[in-house]
């Protein structure tokens, strides 16, 4: 399949190109060609299939013409060593709980799956050039890539983070990997690092002196995977009988993850509508209203990997749609809260339900509550394990947390990390000088 430049201004690439590039070279997103749609017959049969069994399917019509079978299906298999339950939280409210992976984040999907993907191609093509990752993360795009790629040969990781601006758990778990992970604390926003990483890519001396991708959702190896775990609630719904009327509410920031959900949809998933539930950062949530994007700096929050002032996904939302605001409406809408909301969500959730939100989530969790109609299901993203951000669930719902052991690990981990300005000039000089 083909890949094209939401920019529309590049040559079309094959999926190991925009894989391997990560950002096209007018600095536009890569988008699939086509979409296929799968036939009825696999939702028919959904309810009956394993996790690993449903996702191999959708894989096969996002990447099956350009990785053989077998080696894809491995590639699934590998990556998805862990489940992705439904937890009923009330009546027809369910969170779909993405917090089982490695690094207890959704993220570790796309992360796992581009990282093998990725060492495929490499393996394919019997390249000894080693190729640098560069990610920008507001939380867990960070743990989630540096251990989905640690100790993967051929490929180092730079994680550019923001400093002060991510969990403390959060940091452990990029900041004390060594061997082949590289973490980069900047002296800014998320925002910031996301445009080094940006810059990175249009930079001729610098792709000169080294092969650079990104493993940011910009990244198609990293976002699409995510659309197999929708397909997967979608299945576990069914086999509960409550898959009509399904309403899918993803919390957001940068945009990849409610993107796959809508590529999701445009395979024919039966999901009836979004809902994109922002924190303070609203800048999705304005264009719903308007129809004018603004990018904006982001604010600091209590959801702080949905600290994103200018989500890059939205150009892949803004072309899936050719740019309709109303058709982008009429599927999907919007919700902002503030951080005395989401914490508000979330005593408010324990105490009547038990359920222990993550930050992230009790944006999801209220957007549904507020916009759920009567006869739909709803499904909100539990994105993020509640220990990530132990001491502030603690604080707000006035309980003790359990620090899942995997976590403890990290924690008594040494942090090893490099402080940079936020300038592209030093970002540059760095790279080049460690190539």
């Amino acid at each position: 399949m083909k890949y094209y430049s939401t920019n529309h201004n590049a040559p079309e690439a094959s999926l190991e190109q925009a894989v391997v590039n990560g950002l096209a070279p007018d600095r536009g997103l890569y988008m699939p060609r086509e979409i296929k749609r799968l036939p009825q017959e696999f939702f028919a049969n959904i309810d009956k299939m394993t996790f690993q069994e449903v996702a191999y399917e959708v894989a096969k019509a996002f990447f099956g013409d350009d990785v053989e079978p077998e080696a894809l299906r491995k590639i699934v298999y590998d990556t998805l060593q862990f489940d992705c339950p439904l937890a009923e939280v009330e009546p027809e409210i369910y969170a779909l709980e993405l917090f089982h992976g490695p690094t207890l984040a959704f993220k570790d999907v796309g992360a796992r799956f581009m990282a093998r993907l990725l060492q495929y191609f490499l393996h394919k093509e019997g390249q000894n050039d080693q190729v640098n990752v560069l990610v920008a993360t507001s939380g867990d795009t960070g743990s989630a890539v540096a251990n989905g790629f640690l100790g993967v040969e051929g490929i180092r990781v730079f994680v550019l983070y923001p400093k002060g601006k991510v969990s403390a758990i959060q940091e452990c778990q990029f900041t004390t990997l060594g061997k082949n992970i590289t973490a980069l604390e900047i002296d800014g926003v998320f925002d910031d690092c996301q445009a080094l990483v940006k810059a990175a890519f249009m930079d001729r001396e610098l792709n000169e002196a080294m092969r650079l991708t990104s493993a940011n959702s910009i990244n198609v190896a990293r976002f699409l995977p995510q659309a197999f775990y929708y397909f997967w609630a979608y299945a576990q719904l069914k086999k509960k009988g409550k898959e009509k009327d399904m309403v899918v509410c993803v919390p957001s920031g940068n945009f990849g993850n409610i993107c796959a959900a809508l590529f999701g949809h445009a395979m024919g998933l039966p999901v009836k509508r979004f809902i994109a539930a922002n924190n303070a950062n609203d800048v999705f949530y304005t264009y719903l209203q308007t129809g004018e994007y603004h990018p904006k700096p982001s604010v600091q929050t209590l959801a702080n990997a949905m600290d994103v002032g200018d989500p890059s996904n939205f150009a892949r939302v803004f072309d899936l749609y050719k740019g309709d605001h109303k058709a982008i409406t009429d599927l999907i809408s919007g919700a902002t809260y503030t951080d005395e909301q989401i914490a508000e969500t979330m005593r408010d959730c324990h105490a009547t339900t038990g359920y222990v939100l993550d930050p992230h989530g009790a944006c999801g969790y209220r957007a549904l509550k507020e916009q759920l109609k009567t006869g739909e299901v709803g499904v909100f993203d539990e994105t993020a394990h509640p220990a990530k951000f132990r001491d502030t669930v603690e604080d707000i719902i006035s309980a003790e947390v359990a620090l899942p052991d995997r976590l403890a690990a990290f924690m008594r981990g040494t942090k090893q990390s490099i402080s940079l300005p936020k300038d592209f000039a030093a970002f540059k000089s760095y790279l080049l000088a460690n190539k």
